[in-house]
């Protein structure tokens, strides 16, 4: 179905229009009950947004324990693009982007700087498995999927190399013009040496993490090389995952007015399916309960996210685009929502998904 109209659809600011949808482009967004077509689908009172992006997934199902099928963390979750956060190196990228083309969500890759990605959770133990020549070689042959180099920077990773995994990292981002996702967890090394390193438009994934060695103090003042870090441009992202969200950093930043920037899941099958993940509107909705606008969280992963990948038609409803939407609703209902702590709150709203247009497909969640 790419010959449709959704009708009497709102925006996250209160505006109800209709979008006339032909050939899978966005041909007109107009005032509600003006949409013209022959096929017209109410959706009175449901929120529309350009299609939401998951910047930080792992969408590999082949890898074991993170690894999920690309449309069950995609459209079948209410978001249009994800992005692989580095589940494949160079020795397996090749499959990933022969998966994206079997499916209906849109899929990026961030590429690990480990030839064997997640094969391993160690898997820059190594040094030996950074093949310098291999990465430059995969960048270079799937441009138009790779959009950043990965490296995972905590202690169950690099184990002894410690912090030259991300100096090598930084040389590959030269050699690639491509920045860098970098998760950070526990340590050595240290916060201040892998914050240091990072640069404009790189990304620090899991930001909000309660484990010990993260971006706060005892007294929950953000540190002096974080403050750094956003003063030169480096961009914060969620990543909750299933050990890498705390509310109360979460909150702390709110106080300190940090991000957002962009909301992601880190998803897999394993955080989908038992928590403390379970979606993106899951995550969305703790934002929610944090005292974020609405407006806030939704263009988190909207425009914020789009701009990031240098792909605005992704963070817009335009007359001329593919469509890409997300269908959703803000019911008021209860619902407890748990952090990588173990730690729960109870918030009065939650979002949920209805549907997508996917590339102009229509597809109810």
């Amino acid at each position: 179905m790419k010959d449709f109209v959704l009708s009497q659809v709102k925006t996250v600011n209160g505006e109800e229009i209709d979008i006339v949808i032909e050939a899978g482009e966005v041909t007109q967004v107009t005032k509600a009950g003006y949409g013209q077509g022959k096929l017209v689908l109410d959706y009175s009172g449901v929120y529309v947004s350009s299609g939401w992006i998951d910047l930080h997934v792992h969408a590999f199902p082949e890898f074991n324990p993170y690894g999920d099928e690309i449309d069950e963390i995609g459209v079948s979750q209410g978001v249009t693009t994800i992005v692989d956060a580095g589940s494949c190196g160079a020795d397996r990228i090749s499959d990933l982007v022969a998966s994206r083309k079997k499916a209906k969500t849109n899929v990026y890759a961030f590429l690990n700087i480990s030839r064997i990605g997640l094969k391993r959770v160690d898997e820059l133990s190594k040094l030996e498995w950074i093949d310098e020549e291999k990465v430059v070689q995969a960048v270079n042959d799937y441009k138009e999927v790779i959009v950043g180099l990965k490296a995972r920077i905590s202690k169950s990773v690099v184990s002894e190399s410690g912090i030259e995994p991300l100096r090598i990292a930084r040389t590959l981002s030269s050699e690639t013009s491509l920045p860098l996702m970098v998760h950070i967890g526990s340590g050595p090394p240290t916060i201040d040496e892998v914050i240091s390193l990072l640069e404009k438009g790189d990304i620090i994934t899991h930001y909000l993490n309660g484990k010990q060695n993260n971006l706060f103090d005892a007294q929950e003042e953000p540190l002096q090389v974080f403050k750094e870090a956003i003063e030169r441009g480096v961009h914060l992202d969620v990543g909750h995952g299933t050990a890498s969200f705390s509310f109360k950093v979460a909150e702390a930043a709110k106080r300190h007015h940090i991000g957002l920037n962009t909301i992601s899941t880190d998803i897999y099958r394993g955080n989908r399916l038992n928590g403390p993940v379970y979606s993106l509107a899951n995550v969305l909705t703790k934002f929610l309960s944090l005292g974020y606008s609405l407006e806030e969280v939704i263009t988190a992963v909207t425009t914020n996210a789009a701009n990031w990948l240098k792909k605005p038609e992704l963070g817009r409803i335009k007359v001329g685009d593919v469509a890409n939407l997300t269908l959703f609703t803000v019911r008021n209902e209860p619902i407890t929502l748990t952090d990588s702590e173990g730690e729960k709150r109870v918030a009065d709203r939650r979002i949920e998904t209805i549907g997508v247009v996917a590339n102009g497909e229509f597809i109810e969640c």
